[in-house]
């Protein structure tokens, strides 16, 4: 097995401090950079959109639990497997969250429809390219429109 060890390049400052499924979309977050990479969010703020690549740091994957369940633990989604979904409780918790860039500072940008929590450890930010993040005419299933009605 592969040993991968990484570093957080910053932290998450969010007036949202439990876990939750949804409302996310007018959460106003944080991402502020560790010092060794101020000036490193030179040229984002060009961009409309970034990704931000989160350590997910309270989730607990169990398998018996989670490698096959409900999304959000709803009787009306289907039984999936822990691929097939974007819950927190995964084998390694990362967490990927295309959000609107608000401001961009120095050691921080400021952002909108994060979806963690204050503390939350950033492993990477990337500016969004239509080119590559951009999918025309995706197929998801039924109930993914369903999951999502109150989410943003």
């Amino acid at each position: 097995m592969i040993k991968i060890q990484l570093k957080p390049v910053g932290f998450i400052s969010s007036p949202v401090t439990e876990q939750a499924d949804e409302k996310w979309g007018g959460v106003i977050s944080r991402v502020l950079l560790q010092p060794e990479y101020i000036g490193a969010l030179s040229g984002l703020e060009d961009f409309s959109h970034a990704m931000i690549i989160t350590y997910l740091h309270q989730a607990k994957y169990e398998k018996e639990k989670h490698l096959q369940r409900r999304p959000r633990d709803l009787d009306s989604m289907p039984k999936i497997g822990i691929f097939s979904q974007r819950a927190k409780d995964r084998p390694n918790p990362i967490g990927v969250t295309t959000v609107k860039i608000i401001t961009v500072k120095d050691d921080y940008i400021e952002v909108q429809g994060l979806d963690a929590i204050n503390g939350t450890p950033i492993l990477d930010i990337k500016p969004y390219y239509p080119h590559y993040d951009k999918v025309d005419a995706p197929k998801t299933p039924e109930w993914v429109d369903k999951l999502m009605e109150k989410y943003f």
